[in-house]
């Protein structure tokens, strides 16, 4: 059975989410900080494992988000 992408709200508590999401960041550089949120979002993925809902979840992020050039 196939999931399928979850986009209403499904955290118990999204504020200490988004505290620790930003303290990851404390202290790093630009470029450490992209490299940080690169693994977070591999560690995810592989957590999700699923390529249908990694692909919809990447579709719903890029929603809306022009390309330059």
């Amino acid at each position: 059975m196939m999931s399928a992408l979850r986009i209403e709200p499904n955290m118990a508590s999204p504020d200490d989410f988004y505290e620790a999401l930003i303290a990851m960041h404390h202290g790093l550089s630009e470029a450490e900080s992209q490299l940080v949120n690169a693994r977070l979002i591999l560690l995810l993925a592989n957590h999700v494992g699923d390529l249908d809902v990694l692909r919809a979840a990447m579709a719903q992020a890029r929603d809306g988000v022009a390309a330059s050039g």
